[in-house]
């Protein structure tokens, strides 16, 4: 069995906790490989306040003959035990998690792992590293890859939620409701999850407004945009439903009437998600030509270095990458 890449992501935040927490239990039943830097891993497992299993370094994942080994990326290694602050933004921190996502997708393009999974990064690091054009590992990934459309889906048990757009201010998000948009992560949703074991995915869509525009006197962009998007799919043979109400359409989600919705901009799908079930909640990535999972969770500065960083996330996540690549996500 080909291992799972896990990158460490940023060491000032909780990532490295995480993983030596998950790696101390000795709950993984598949190997791994971990991509980050050796003295990151070793500074989450102090904070933790757990003893490592053992985790030789190795030259790539192809030389793995243990279940646990480290590709080590170290890009700053004059930082290490110099001047490093847990919860601190530091673009030594956001250059070691950038190289790591790079190197991750290396080998998942060279198909010598079997997926990835992610710790999470610091947006402020990876700027002050220069990558001022990666806001995250969704545009990371698609800048490595080449891939013109992508797109997040967020998961926790009973609840599946796309994002028609994620990193954009508000107003940005509201103007990218477009038909054409809408219509595009339909085609991508529905080809993804058939390709992860979901074929016919009952699609539902957010209405954009409160109360879906009430027939347009708060909003014209369900009767202009998204409801014709909708047709469009419905031509093309995708089961979608919509728009719905995002006061109601969550609801109707977990109790079984949908497979996935299609949130219209960040928050809308992301607090769904994370008041229905923080800890349990993963991400995927849709539109790259591998498998990728993360935690659903940020840096956590605030706790970092603590020891009180919950692994529950880092477990999920590996979980998922597994059940995606067996293509089985409806057990998930």
């Amino acid at each position: 069995m080909k291992p799972l890449a896990i990158t460490l992501g940023d060491p000032a935040g909780i990532g490295p906790e995480v993983l030596a927490k998950v790696l101390a239990a000795d709950v993984l039943d598949s190997p791994v490989t971990l991509i980050g830097s050796r003295w990151a891993l070793e500074s989450g497992a102090a904070a933790a306040q757990v003893q490592l299993p053992d985790v030789p370094t190795i030259g790539g994942p192809e030389m793995q003959v243990t279940p646990i080994a480290l590709v080590d990326v170290d890009a700053a290694p004059e930082f290490a035990g110099n001047g490093f602050e847990f919860g601190k933004v530091a673009a030594q921190c956001g250059l070691l998690a950038v190289r790591a996502v790079e190197r991750a997708t290396q080998y998942c393009m060279q198909g010598v792992v079997e997926a990835m999974v992610t710790c999470p990064i610091n947006k402020e690091a990876i700027h002050a590293a220069g990558f001022v054009d990666d806001i995250g590992h969704q545009e990371i990934l698609a800048r490595l890859t080449g891939a013109r459309l992508t797109a997040t889906m967020l998961m926790t048990p009973g609840l599946r939620v796309v994002h028609l757009s994620t990193h954009k201010s508000l107003i940005e998000a509201a103007r990218y409701v477009t038909r054409e948009n809408v219509l595009e992560k339909l085609r991508l949703t529905s080809r993804t999850l058939e390709h992860w074991g979901l074929p016919q995915a009952r699609i539902a869509v957010a209405a954009l407004n409160p109360h879906g525009g009430e027939g347009g006197l708060l909003g014209r962009e369900e009767i202009e945009e998204i409801a014709p998007a909708l047709d469009d799919a419905t031509n093309e043979g995708l089961n979608v439903t919509g728009p719905i109400p995002a006061d109601s359409i969550f609801t109707r989600a977990i109790a079984g009437e949908f497979d996935v919705v299609l949130a219209l901009y960040h928050d809308q799908g992301h607090i769904a998600i994370k008041v229905h079930d923080f800890h349990a909640s993963t991400t995927a990535t849709m539109g790259i030509p591998f498998i990728r999972t993360s935690v659903d969770h940020g840096t956590a500065f605030d706790i970092a270095g603590q020891g009180v960083a919950d692994d529950r996330g880092l477990r999920a996540a590996i979980a998922a990458a597994r059940a995606l690549v067996a293509g089985q996500l409806a057990r998930l």
